[in-house]
């Protein structure tokens, strides 16, 4: 998968996501996080909750369970987790993302 996003974008420190297939650069801030992701293999996302999140979907595929209710989400799409909603899903090979977490912690910068 060639680079989605911008050198500027690639020069963010990457961020440490225990999933696989996963290139994700991290850009904090006092009160939230914004991911920029790009995954190069098929990725199962495991059932999970914390606070909210929204993603926008620039490349790719993303099947999401949210509280129950699967949806697809394509290019140009974007998806709400409210706080605290179980939610699993599956990423395709090629999918490309920028996800605001409306925490500062939920993931570390790679060591």
């Amino acid at each position: 998968m060639e680079n989605v996003f911008p050198e500027p974008i690639r020069k963010l420190p990457e961020a440490d996501i225990p999933l696989k297939g996963i290139r994700a650069y991290l850009s904090q801030s006092e009160n939230h996080q914004v991911i920029f992701m790009e995954f190069q293999e098929d990725t199962d996302l495991p059932e999970h909750s914390h606070a909210a999140q929204v993603g926008f979907v620039i490349e790719g595929r993303i099947d999401l369970i949210i509280n129950g209710r699967k949806q697809s989400y394509t290019k140009g799409d974007q998806y709400y987790i409210p706080a605290g909603v179980k939610h699993s899903g599956k990423i395709y090979s090629g999918y490309a993302d920028i996800t605001f977490f409306d925490e500062p912690g939920r993931y570390d910068k790679k060591h």
